[in-house]
């Protein structure tokens, strides 16, 4: 596969994890959802549970960078933006969580995909 620019890395990283969430059950509810925090990748739900997804894509044969590419800031600010989807939608009874997915696309072979939940406690 020839190496993407990395807008288009990121939308095609995006499309993957969108399509793998549909896969496992999840309703995508928004994706590239922008508030003065930044952006939500992807918000999805499955049952009562509305999940916030930050996806990392990277040209690479394994998904360690992009776990590694989380920072202390950028959860704070993915914590933020979450709380304003939360507050824009007065959904503030719902559970909820931060999730991530990280996505290696190799120079050969299918994109690898990694799922983590739960990704505030790190």
């Amino acid at each position: 596969m020839p190496t993407l620019p990395i807008h288009s890395l990121g939308q095609r990283g995006e499309q993957l994890a969108a399509e793998y969430l549909q896969r496992l059950d999840y309703t995508i509810l928004a994706t590239n959802w922008h508030c003065k925090n930044g952006e939500i990748d992807i918000v999805a739900q499955k049952a009562n549970i509305l999940i916030f997804v930050e996806v990392r894509t990277r040209h690479a044969d394994n998904t360690e960078s992009a776990f590694e590419s989380i920072t202390p800031r950028k959860r704070s600010r993915m914590i933020a933006a979450a709380q304003a989807y939360i507050a824009a939608h007065e959904l503030a009874n719902m559970d909820w969580r931060v999730d991530m997915i990280g996505i290696a696309i190799p120079k050969h072979g299918a994109p690898i995909i990694d799922y983590a939940e739960d990704v505030l406690g790190w």
